[in-house]
């Protein structure tokens, strides 16, 4: 947090409580109010709901206020199928930088997933499901791929607490998982990237079948 400005500072946190699902679609975010609760004046909350509205969160209506927008289900699906093209692109790019320490690093993710699976604990499994890209993401190396991966697992938060709800799909995510990081220990990039894409995809589809049941 201290390399943002105070406005970046007002952003994340607006942000992420948008994206956490504290503030849900159509709810008016009142400036003084965010002021208040932040410990800001209402000039950085101002700027930071601007810039909340050129990312498509909020949407600011003339002598009404700001709103929430929040994340459709058209944007999920949208952002899993860029996902599956680039986290594929991603695990390639991660299998040329892979090291011993990174390899080690996954697998103490695994074990952990596997640990909390056998509690029931999905908000575990869920935070942990995250870390597992994200060492991905920082293994690729590419800091331009790495920002927009991170941001899109961000705007997906809920739905990918959807995706491991239950414990069939939790078990066979982290089947998809060791066999992404089997490829990546036997440096085969090309099985890797084709593993990421469909695991991606295969987290789409059982969040369009939950959905479904729902």
């Amino acid at each position: 947090m201290d390399n943002y400005s105070l406005r970046g500072q007002v952003f994340h946190a607006i942000r992420e409580d948008i994206l956490k699902g504290r503030y849900k679609e159509n709810d008016e975010l009142r400036e003084t109010t965010l002021g208040k609760e932040l410990g800001v004046s209402r000039t950085p909350v101002r700027e930071a709901l601007r810039q909340l509205e050129l990312e498509g969160l909020v949407k600011i209506i003339p002598n009404r206020g700001a709103f929430v927008t929040g994340i459709s289900e058209k944007d999920v699906r949208d952002i899993y199928m860029v996902r599956s093209v680039l986290e594929g692109l991603c695990v390639q790019m991660a299998a040329e930088h892979m090291t011993k320490e990174r390899i080690d690093e996954l697998e103490e993710v695994l074990l952990l997933a596997e640990y909390y699976l056998e509690k029931g604990n999905m908000e575990q499994l869920t935070e942990l499901d995250g870390k597992f890209h994200q060492i991905l993401y920082t293994a690729s190396e590419s800091r331009i791929l790495e920002h927009v991966l991170s941001d899109f697992h961000k705007y997906v938060q809920l739905a990918r607490r959807n995706s491991v709800k239950t414990e069939s799909r939790a078990q066979k995510s982290l089947e998809e998982h060791r066999e992404i990081l089997e490829a990546l220990k036997e440096n085969d990039a090309e099985k890797a990237e084709k593993l990421a894409n469909t695991h991606i995809l295969n987290v789409m589809k059982n969040l369009h079948l939950n959905q479904e049941q729902e």
